[in-house]
Order: C-alpha cells, then structure tokens, then sequence
C-alpha cells in the first residue's frame, strides 16, 4: 500500500510528556522527559510500526495516543480535532488497543461472550438479546469457534486468548487500533497466526494500526511505514521497504543489523552500540545518539541534529549518508 497517498487520520503536534521520578521529604523529584517534541501524522488505512530499544519511550506515546496519559505538552488531533476534546465513548469508539499479553488482559472471570461483547454493553450499542450475533459473527472472522463463546479463558490457549482480545478491540468497529506488541507473548508458531489474522482483518476491514514492537521481522511483515525512537525522539521515519533497504540513521542500521539469522555459525550480530543504555535523566548534549554512534564528531556533541524532511522520508542525524555502518 503506498501510504504518500493516505490523508492523515491521527496527528501528534509537538508533543513531549515528562514524568517526575522519586522525590521525597528530603529529596528533590527527578525530571524523566520520556517523549521529547514528536510531530507525526498516521494516515488512514497504514500500518504505522514504532520500533527502539525498551525505553525509548514507545508505551508512552501509545498511552499518549490512547488519551490514557495526557502530554506534558502538544496536542493529539483526530481528523483536526483535537483528541482531549471528544467525549471518553467517541474516544473509544475510534482507537481501540490490543495488549501484549493474552493472559493478564482478559477477564477470568467472564465468558469468551461476556468478554468481546462487553464494549456493546458498555456503550449501550445494543440490547442485550441483540449482541450474541455480532459477537458470533466477528468470533467466526477472528478464527474462534462458535462453542467457544461460554468458555473461561483459562480454558483456552494462548493464541485463542489473543483472539478473544483482537475480537474485543475490533467490536465497536474503530478507526484505529494501537497494537502494544501484539504476538510478543506467544509461541513463535503461533505468532504468524496472529500476524497473518492482523493481515487479514486490516486489509478486509480497512483498518489503520499502530503497531508497537522491538520485533523488526514483524514490523518488515506487517507494517507500511516504520517510525525509530530513540530517547524519546523520532530519528528516522521512512516506508517500510525502503527503510529496511537502505537506513540513513546510524542507530536504525545498527537495529537492522542486530536481528539474528538462521545461518549456522552466525553467532550473535556485535552491532557496536555497546551494553549501556544512556541515562534518560540525564541525556546527553547535542545528539542524543552521539554517545554510541561511531560516526560521531565534535559537532554531534554539541549541536542537536534537526529532522530533515525529503519525500517520504524523516531523518534526524548531521551526517545521514554516511548513517550505514560496516559489519
């Protein structure tokens, strides 16, 4: 799909949130800045992937998304219309989440029924003798047998429960769905299952992701665009094909070239980036990046790099063309 085409859906103007770490009677709270001025827009029917090391501040701006935190500063729009202004049902309504683990986002108390039906219920869309039908029906689109619809979740696996939690996120039919790693939690087998589902319903549904993940085999199967976090900054955003061709960021290319191949004697990828991940209390000056970068010169530690836009394609690095680094 060729996202130039797509008018934006979601936009993030200029946001940063910071958090307040520690403090006490005796002791002064530390400033954490864990999302520092992202602008971005996620266009109507993409797959929008946002990858970096844990950290980088990925859960909290799909939190920020979600309207479940509220920037520090910045503004959210949907479709121009800023996103605190909607109502918590026309919020609901729009943006849905399907969360990383099967086994702690459902209820074990409630049926497979009770669970996907429960948005109905919520947001009074139906009586409740009309909901089983929907309910069956996107049961049935989702890959869940009907016989499953009384059952607990502890009596299913952990691909089935994953369904259950795509068919709970899909029932109020929303614009947009925030996927926070969605197959991480699940047997590799059962993780291109989902993946092939998410496939599936995005294309037949028309529907637009925001797909959460440090898993970059995922994002090259899934994803339309690819947005890199690092420290709380977008530092590269291109399509995804030509992002994994050819990285203009040093830290994209060295993701890139951490994932492990199934060649025997391989071994595991040295990207030199090194063990220590810098301190967000403390960022360094300049280039957040420069630290670990092996391009770094005098100017990456003093002077911030600004994003620079080409069609298509954001970067944020002094020295771009030479952003690809030798195995």
């Amino acid at each position: 799909m060729n996202s130039a085409v797509l008018s934006p859906l979601l936009s993030l103007v200029d946001i940063a949130h910071q958090f307040s770490i520690g403090g006490g009677v005796f002791k002064k709270a530390q400033a954490l800045q864990a999302v520092r001025g992202i602008s971005l827009d996620i266009r109507q029917g993409e797959v929008l992937a946002i990858v970096g090391e844990s950290g980088c501040g990925k859960t909290t701006l799909a939190k920020i998304l979600m309207h479940v935190i509220a920037p520090s500063s910045g503004e959210v729009l949907f479709q121009g219309q800023p996103l605190s202004s909607l109502s918590p049902a026309a919020r609901a309504a729009h943006l849905q989440a399907i969360f990383q683990d099967p086994y702690s986002s459902l209820n074990p108390r409630k049926t497979v029924g009770e669970i996907i039906g429960l948005p109905l219920h919520v947001h009074q869309r139906m009586r409740p003798s009309e909901r089983r039908a929907p309910v069956l029906e996107l049961m049935e689109r989702v890959g869940l047998p009907a016989r499953f619809y009384g059952r607990y979740p502890n009596q299913l696996s952990g691909g089935q429960r994953q369904r259950v939690a795509i068919a709970r996120a899909l029932i109020l039919k929303p614009t947009i769905v925030i996927c926070d790693e969605p197959t991480s939690a699940l047997d590799v087998s059962v993780q291109a299952q989902i993946l092939n589902l998410l496939q599936d319903l995005q294309r037949d549904l028309g529907l637009t992701y925001v797909l959460i993940s440090h898993n970059l085999a995922v994002v090259e199967h899934l994803a339309t665009r690819v947005a890199v976090m690092y420290l709380g900054q977008i530092v590269e955003l291109a399509d995804t094909e030509t992002l994994f061709r050819e990285p203009k960021h040093p830290y994209t290319n060295a993701l890139l070239q951490s994932v492990m191949t199934p060649d025997l004697g391989a071994g595991i990828p040295d990207v030199g980036l090194g063990l220590n991940y810098p301190n967000a209390l403390e960022p360094p000056s300049g280039c957040a990046f420069h630290p670990r970068c092996p391009n770094a010169t005098s100017r990456c530690a003093t002077e911030a790099p600004p994003s620079v836009f080409t069609v298509g394609r954001q970067v944020a690095c002094h020295f771009p063309s030479n952003a690809r680094m030798a195995k």
